[in-house]
């Protein structure tokens, strides 16, 4: 792949797998892997895995990030995704109403509170940086409305073992986030709209719940 702007680069999809109880305290380490790259034609894919495991070794977390970088494909290579599981599953909702509905409104300072976790892209902080970009004012993090989701369906419904998501739309801070939830066969099939733009800002999303949690639902 060729050098590409850092301003072009769009995080688009992530998947999180839960595989241990979250210790209270502790020493955890973040190991990554690439695992695939697409060319696109114009653009490309690029997606990296990453293990999180605590001191003695056990796996706690795996998190796959997919970002696509405009203006970086033509090189060859694979011209799809992969199949794997879970992680690239479509998770198209049912034809029916939502079985259940959240809507929360985010802070104007949302993205700058955000920030605070690490994530220091200046496309959500600097509107220089992000109007070269394509968006005309600082956007929030795509991470941060998926938590919003996350907690959403985790007060709903419970524990899950996993969580996917597709990022399809921007969210500027200070909008309202509807979660629309559909339970499925022990997933439960989610999108998150933006209340003032009508638009999905996370489309596919879908978790698969704890079994012992899914066998009372």
């Amino acid at each position: 792949m060729s050098k590409y702007d850092l301003r072009l680069l769009l995080h688009v999809d992530q998947f999180l797998e839960i595989r241990s109880p979250i210790p209270l305290s502790g020493i955890l380490s973040t190991y990554p892997k690439l695992v695939q790259v697409v060319d696109k034609g114009k653009d490309v894919l690029v997606v990296q895995g990453f293990t999180t495991v605590d001191e003695n070794g056990n796996e706690i977390f795996y998190n796959e990030t997919t970002v696509l970088v405009r203006k970086g494909g033509g090189f060859g290579g694979d011209a799809q995704l992969r199949d794997r599981g879970p992680a690239t599953a479509k998770n198209a909702p049912p034809p029916r109403a939502p079985d259940y509905v959240v809507e929360e409104k985010t802070s104007e300072g949302q993205a700058a509170l955000y920030r605070l976790n690490g994530d220091l892209n200046p496309l959500h902080i600097d509107p220089d940086f992000s109007a070269k970009g394509g968006f005309p004012t600082p956007i929030l993090h795509g991470l941060c409305s998926l938590g919003v989701a996350g907690k959403h369906l985790f007060q709903k419904y419970g524990s899950f073992k996993n969580l996917k998501g597709k990022f399809t739309s921007p969210v500027l801070p200070g909008q309202t986030l509807r979660t629309e939830m559909w339970l499925e066969n022990g997933k439960v099939i989610f999108q998150v709209v933006v209340l003032e733009t009508g638009k999905n800002a996370i489309s596919g999303g879908a978790v698969t719940l704890d079994r012992a949690i899914a066998a009372r639902l």
